[in-house]
C-alpha cells in the first residue's frame, strides 16, 4: 500500500471530509491520528478505520486553544501527513457580523492550521520529506453573501499554501491545497439547510453536491507520491464551478 510507514494527522475528522479522508489515508497504510473535539465521533472514525484492518487512534484537541493545539503535535509524533481540515462555517451578512464570531473564525480557520503547521513542519523538513493538504473552498474565489469572514479565511489559507511551498518544498515537503464545492457534509447542512445546499449544488456544471468521499480522494491523491510534482498547488474540487 502506498502509505505503508507514515503516519498522517488529519484534523476535524471526526466526521464529513475529515472521517472520509481518514479512512482512505488508513486504507492506504498509513497510521491515522483522527482528531477532534468529539470524543465519542473520534472512537467512531477510528472503529471504521480498524475494523477494515487499518491504524488509527484518536487525539482530542480544541485547536483553537494553543496549549491544547501544541499538546496534539506533540502526541501525533512524527508527522509525514499533515490534513489541516478543521474548520467553522459560521454565516452572517457583513453589516451584522459580530466581533466574538469574527475572532472566532479566524482562530478556527487560520491561526490554528497555521500553527500547527508550524509544529510539526520542522519534523518533516528534518527528514526530508512530507505532505501537507490544506482543505479550502471554492467561496475563496466565488463571492457568497453571507459568507464574507468564511471565504476569507480560506482565502488567506490559499495564500498559506503557496507560501508554505516556497518555504518547505526545497526541503522535500510539498503543501498543496483542496477547494471544495458544495459538499454534503453535517456542517453544511446545518448552515445553508436541504434545499439551501441543493440549489448551490445545482450551480455546478454536474448539477449536484459532492459527497465527501469525492473530495477525500483528492487529499489521498494530494497526500500521497502520485502528486509527486505538485507543490504550491490549489485543487478546485468543485464540479466546474469555477471553472465556468
Amino acid at each position: 500500500m502506498e502509505l505503508t510507514g507514515k503516519t498522517a494527522l488529519v484534523t476535524g475528522s471526526t466526521a464529513g471530509i475529515g472521517a472520509e479522508a481518514a479512512r482512505l489515508l488508513a486504507a492506504a497504510g498509513a497510521e491515522v491520528v483522527v482528531s477532534g473535539r468529539n470524543a465519542e465521533r473520534g472512537a467512531a472514525t477510528v472503529r471504521s478505520i480498524t475494523d477494515e484492518g487499518g491504524r488509527g487512534r484518536f487525539l482530542a484537541a480544541d485547536l483553537t486553544d494553543l496549549d491544547s493545539l501544541h499538546q496534539l503535535a506533540a502526541a501525533a509524533g512524527e508527522v509525514d501527513i499533515l490534513v489541516n481540515n478543521a474548520a467553522v462555517f459560521p454565516g452572517a451578512p457583513t453589516v451584522t457580523q459580530d466581533v466574538e464570531s469574527f475572532d472566532a473564525v479566524l482562530a478556527a480557520n487560520i491561526r490554528a492550521p497555521y500553527f500547527l503547521t508550524a509544529a510539526l513542519a520542522p519534523g518533516m523538513i528534518a527528514r526530508g520529506s512530507g505532505s501537507i493538504v490544506n482543505v479550502s473552498t471554492m467561496a475563496a474565489k466565488v463571492g457568497m453573501p453571507g459568507l464574507s469572514v468564511y471565504s476569507a479565511t480560506k482565502a488567506a489559507l490559499e495564500s498559506l499554501t503557496r507560501t508554505w511551498a516556497a518555504e518547505f518544498s526545497p526541503a522535500g515537503v510539498r503543501v498543496n491545497t483542496v477547494a471544495p464545492g458544495p459538499t454534503r457534509t453535517d456542517m453544511v447542512l446545518a448552515a445553508m439547510g436541504e434545499e439551501g445546499a441543493q440549489q448551490i449544488g445545482k450551480t455546478t456544471l454536474l448539477g449536484r453536491l459532492a459527497t465527501p468521499r469525492e473530495i477525500a480522494e483528492v487529499i489521498l491523491f494530494l497526500a500521497s507520491d502520485r502528486a509527486a510534482y505538485l507543490t504550491g498547488a490549489t485543487i478546485a474540487a468543485d464540479a466546474g464551478r469555477t471553472a465556468a
